[in-house]
This record gives structure tokens, C-alpha cells and sequence, in this order.
């Protein structure tokens, strides 16, 4: 199951699920960019966005408008839906209206494959960055281990190069695999300390004890989170 939270408030741009891309709404493009690797259901606390997606033949449910995050939105729902515990769900962002499929599909199967490892709370995914690309504190950094978990996320830039060049950061992807059992477990916990300190949400796993699977993936997509990504994105894409 792919859920696509999608709220409609947002402070740097308002209603952007609802933008145009080329003639349809971003949070529709998005559900019609990833419906051929699993069902796909939007999470939302606006009516408009369950009569536009029940237009397009796009499942939708109605949620809470408080939660803090998007996987307390898709919790929400993934429990209207009485999924079953063993169920892979996969959170993708409704303003990712470019993802490519394999992107997705890789966390899918990466999620599957880790199903029965309960110390895996979250699967996810990254791409490699340029020394300049990792000044931005927008682009989240990751650092793993050998066998590809996630030691630490940060919008610093981490592994700082005391000693020479480094040209081979990872740059995490907001997408996230979840069984329902762990997407309840995440759910359940207190948020943490550094968490709040770097406004990520999944150090809360890590702060916790579990761990964050990584896989490496090739994209050009982006999030659109302010008007500008959008008439950047619409220039990239030609719509």
C-alpha cells in the first residue's frame, strides 16, 4: 500500500497539493506517478482533496487536521484502512509529482525484504551529492554503515572532510517504508531530542534504539515547497 499524505495548509505555499502540473494536481500526479507498484491511497484533511481524487479514480481518506507530520497522517489512515500488520506501506510525499517509479519500487522491495527484522523500523532510500550540494541545509545528509543502515541523518554537512575532498555525500529521500506493526511502533514513540534540534523526524527511530535502512537509488526528482520549485519544475519538465 502506497499512501500520499497530503495536507492542504502549508505556510511557504499554500494549497501547492492542489498546484497545476500540466493540467493536473500535484498530489493527483504524484498517486499517478507510483499506482503501478502497489494501491495507492491519499491521506488528507480537506474535502477538496477527496472529491478531486475521487475525480481522477485515486482512493482517498480523511484525516485529522493536527497531526504534526505526515506519517502521523498515514498512520491515521493505514488504521481507517485496518490494514494488517504485515502490510509494506510506503510514504511518499505529495509534492514529488516527478518521482520515477524505481525509486519507489526499490523501497518497496527493500521494505519487503526486511519484514521480518524488527529491529528495522524504516526503510528509505538516498542519492549521491556534490561537495556544493551538501552546503544546502535543505538537502538532508546521511551517513551509513557497512551494511547500508543509517548511522546518523543531519542538515549539517556530514562526514565533514577535515583532512582532504569529499565529492561522495548522500543525500536522503523523504520516502519511507513501513510494515504496519513498525509504522505503529514509530508512531508510538516520544518525540526526541534531536529530532526537534534538526527537524527530522525519522532521528527519532535512531534516538530510540531501531534502526533506518538505506538503499541507494538515481533521481532527478524534488519536492516542490515553495512556488518557485514549482516554476523550476515546469521549466525542467516542459509542462
Amino acid at each position: 500500500m502506497i499512501i500520499i499524505p497530503a495536507r492542504i495548509g502549508s505556510s511557504r505555499f499554500p494549497n501547492k497539493v492542489l498546484a497545476d502540473i500540466g493540467g493536473m494536481p500535484m498530489v493527483i500526479r504524484t498517486a499517478k506517478a507510483v499506482e503501478s507498484i502497489d494501491n495507492v491511497v491519499i491521506a488528507t484533511d480537506s474535502q477538496e482533496v477527496i472529491d478531486i481524487a475521487k475525480l481522477h479514480n485515486i482512493e482517498a481518506v480523511m484525516t485529522s487536521d493536527i497531526h504534526q507530520s505526515g506519517t502521523d497522517r498515514i498512520y491515521e489512515a493505514a488504521q481507517k484502512l485496518a490494514l494488517t500488520e504485515d502490510e509494506v506501506i510506503i510514504n511518499v510525499q505529495g509534492d514529488e509529482p516527478f518521482i520515477e517509479t524505481g525509486v519507489v519500487q526499490a523501497i518497496y522491495n527493500l521494505s519487503k525484504k526486511n519484514k521480518e527484522k524488527h529491529h528495522i523500523l524504516m526503510n528509505s532510500c538516498y542519492k549521491l551529492i556534490s561537495n556544493p550540494e551538501a552546503d544546502d541545509p535543505n538537502i538532508v545528509k546521511v551517513v551509513t554503515d557497512d551494511k547500508g543502515l543509517a548511522l546518523y541523518f543531519s542538515r549539517a554537512k556530514v562526514p565533514y572532510p577535515r583532512d582532504h575532498h569529499f565529492d561522495a555525500y548522500k543525500g536522503h529521500l523523504g520516502i519511507y517504508g513501513f510494515t504496519m506493526k513498525s509504522l505503529k511502533i514509530f508512531c508510538g514513540l516520544s518525540p526526541a531530542p534531536l529530532e526537534d534540534i534538526e527537524k527530522l523526524e525519522q532521528l527519532r527511530a535512531l534516538y530510540h534504539g531501531y534502526e533506518v535502512a538505506m538503499i541507494q537509488v538515481s533521481t532527478e526528482s524534488f519536492g516542490i515547497d515553495t512556488p518557485e520549485d514549482l516554476e523550476k519544475a515546469l521549466q525542467h519538465h516542459n509542462l
